[in-house]
């Protein structure tokens, strides 16, 4: 699907989506469990991949009909052996949690995606379930999908590098407190994206689960079970999905006017840290933490230096700020970012590079030259991920004339009403498949 963004003046109130990253741990969570529901969450593209392996290890997921919950009935702590293999799409964050669910099954699981999905790294993954006395590999010996894991993985102590995805921490930390022996998990290198560890430690904490941060590393015991207080989980705003909202404000406000996101509670998302960003930038923002709002209004921004180590899904939404702000916005410590949906670096510098930006793309640095870029509508390409189409629909509120995405369905993976919520604001949005 074509979007067609106009030049366009916003305003207005808008909910932020529930968060991918905490819906994705809940809903394995109650998996993992007994009998729980989620409420508020988000139901996307990404998050039905992790339904769709909950159900495929014996559980059973009843949506209610506005989505407004989920009521699982999980495995209790015992993954079945998938009939069929488990197809986890574009989801990489399904793919590692579920890979490490399926290492503790009696027999053999086989996950596999799209031909993105497929190019992204699980090796260190597959060696660490082979540590713990499991099985796991890759069927092409590349470290990617399709991979085949299980051996009822008894758990124990391993070792992993922290700076290739922090899902790999998660995945054994959710899965550690249901095997027998529990996880050490010893970190080879610098945690990179550390916040969202913090989130599934978060998590684990309101579903009942110990675990903890160690001198090297997170432990968690085994023989521990899954049960939120109250049998419910609810599930926070998500602070990725909010960036572009925020960032619609902060470069299209109307004179006078503010854009207010609702649902924007305080939570361990290290993406939140978009309201610093803002700020450094000259934004007008403010942030009701006690009421869950923050309101922003159109400002002159100015460039900044962003370290996205520990917030890798800011970096599109940052560099279309960079190219609207005046003087240099440097995105520093971004190499962990070009294994994501895309190479996000590249896409962004290039798309960007489209619609008249000036841009310095290095291996580990992404500099977007504002004070020399003039942007105009163009033909760009969303590269089949989400969050690059967000972040250029953002562009195209100031650009010159009309912005074209291409497929901008894949705002689905996770804001699937994002393009409703921007014409609730007043943003000219034409679609034609």
């Amino acid at each position: 699907m074509d979007v067609t963004i106009s030049q366009s003046r916003v305003e207005g109130r808008v909910r932020a989506p529930p968060s991918k990253s905490y819906t994705h741990r809940a809903i394995l969570a109650a998996g993992y469990g007994d009998d729980a529901v989620v409420t508020d969450p988000l139901v996307s593209a990404d998050t039905r991949a992790t339904m769709r392996a909950v159900e495929a290890f014996g559980g059973a997921i009843d949506r209610a009909d506005d989505d407004a919950e989920l009521a699982v009935s999980g495995f209790d702590g015992r993954p079945e052996v998938p009939d069929d293999v488990i197809d986890c799409a574009n989801s990489g964050t399904t793919t590692r949690l579920v890979t490490a669910c399926g290492a503790l099954a009696d027999g053999l699981c086989v996950f596999t995606g799209d031909e993105s999905l497929r190019s992204r790294p699980q090796g260190p993954l597959l060696d660490a379930i082979q540590q713990l006395g499991g099985r796991a590999e890759s069927t092409r010996g590349n470290g990617q999908a399709p991979l085949v894991v299980g051996g009822d993985t008894p758990g124990g102590q391993v070792s992993i590098p922290g700076d290739v995805s922090s899902q790999y921490i998660t995945a054994l930390l959710m899965a550690g407190a249901v095997t027998d022996e529990g996880i050490d998990v010893k970190l080879e290198t610098e945690l990179k994206s550390a916040p969202y560890v913090d989130i599934t430690l978060e998590v684990l904490a309101d579903f009942g689960v110990e675990a903890e941060r160690t001198e090297d590393g997170f432990a968690v015991p085994g023989g521990q079970s899954y049960d939120p207080a109250g049998g419910e989980y609810a599930v926070p705003g998500d602070f990725s999905s909010m960036s572009y909202l925020l960032a619609a404000g902060a470069v299209a406000a109307a004179d006078g006017a503010a854009v207010v996101v609702e649902g924007a509670r305080p939570s361990a998302q290290g993406d939140s840290a978009i309201v610093d960003v803002l700020d450094a930038m000259g934004a007008d923002i403010e942030w009701d933490r006690e009421v869950g709002e923050i309101a922003i209004s159109r400002a002159s921004l100015s460039g900044t230096s962003v370290d996205v180590g520990d917030t890798p899904d800011l970096l599109p939404t940052i560099a279309a700020l960079g190219a609207i702000a005046d003087g240099d916005t440097v995105i520093e410590n971004c190499e962990h970012v070009r294994f994501k949906e895309t190479d996000r670096v590249s896409a962004m510098a290039e798309e960007l590079g489209k619609m008249g930006a000036s841009v310095t793309e290095e291996q580990d640095r992404l500099t977007i030259h504002g004070g020399e870029s003039d942007l105009v509508g163009a033909r760009v390409d969303g590269r089949g991920d989400h969050r690059i189409v967000m972040s250029l629909a953002v562009a195209g509120l100031v650009a010159d004339g009309e912005t074209v995405i291409e497929g901008g369905e894949h705002v689905d993976v996770s804001f699937p009403d994002f393009f409703d919520a921007m014409a609730s604001l007043g943003v000219d949005v034409q679609r034609s498949e």
